[in-house]
């Protein structure tokens, strides 16, 4: 079981701490009535998602053997217009580099990551559409 605790720390502020002692700061821009310390809640789960599927795709290029030496995950994410604003488009742009990268195994592991190991993503994209794709630089 996983568990986190969110105190509120006046405002709109919050902070989260998880079982393993580490903290997370959460905030909104000033016109709500924040002072921007902190990301926003939905900012933070679009970076969770990134850093999920980041893990999966280094981890499984690295397990193919691919020198790779740079791994970054550019997302972008529409949202609906009314209340609830959950996320209607999530694109994750991958940006790889590394020596004599095969872009074979670069897809293989975006979409072992989209497919079956990112909890993240999975769970996401039973609601939302999310796309993919890669550059090798």
């Amino acid at each position: 079981m996983m568990k986190v605790n969110v105190n509120w720390e006046g405002e709109v502020s919050f902070k989260g701490s998880t079982d393993s002692g580490l903290f997370y700061f959460m905030d909104g821009p000033e016109e709500a009535g924040g002072q921007n310390r902190g990301m926003r809640p939905m900012e933070a789960l679009l970076i969770s998602m990134g850093g999920c599927t980041s893990y999966d795709v280094i981890t499984i290029l690295k397990k193919s053997r691919q020198a790779i030496n740079h791994c970054e995950a550019v997302i972008t994410a529409e949202r609906a217009d009314s209340i609830p604003k959950v996320f209607t488009k999530i694109h994750i742009h991958f940006v790889i580099s590394g020596d004599a990268l095969d872009p074979n195994a670069i897809e293989r592991a975006i979409t072992l990551s989209a497919e079956k190991y990112c909890s993240a993503s999975i769970m996401l994209g039973k609601s939302v559409a999310i796309t993919h794709d890669y550059e090798i630089i």
